[in-house]
């Protein structure tokens, strides 16, 4: 799994692919925590989350909304993401977790929000796409 940070006007774009769908969700959350912060180092501990969603855009949106949420809530920055999604009576779910490293002593920019604008989510020949704005 990996991902690219892209160029956007006045915003940062964050593009990622992966084998499976829960990987391309944690690679999208791995390029939202570099376009935070270009050298996360440090020590933290390791928690999890799970969303659920009506569709698996609202998915990845809902699930990189809460991890915005937990570093504003517990002062840390998400990294060393990973994810996977399922689908219980055909809505998508996914379990994840991250380590998060203390804010206090990082040099990272805020990240306003997650947006719809421009997002894509898609199987590809070649495994999972996602293409995601952040307002900055």
């Amino acid at each position: 799994m990996s991902f690219r940070l892209r160029p956007h006007t006045a915003d940062v774009a964050v593009e990622a692919t992966a084998d499976a769908l829960g990987g391309v969700m944690a690679a999208a959350a791995d390029g939202m925590a570099a376009a935070m912060c270009e050298e996360p180092v440090g020590d933290g501990d390791r928690r999890s989350i799970e969303v659920s969603a009506e569709s698996r855009e609202a998915l990845l949106f809902d699930y990189l909304d809460q991890l915005i949420y937990e570093r504003d809530v517990r002062s840390v920055l998400p990294v060393d993401n990973d994810a996977t999604v399922s689908a219980e009576d055909g809505t998508p779910r996914l379990e994840a977790s991250y380590r998060g490293l203390p804010l206090a002593g990082l040099d990272a920019r805020d990240l306003k929000a997650v947006t719809y604008s421009e997002m894509e989510l898609a199987e590809t020949d070649e495994g999972w796409r996602a293409y995601v704005v952040f307002d900055v």
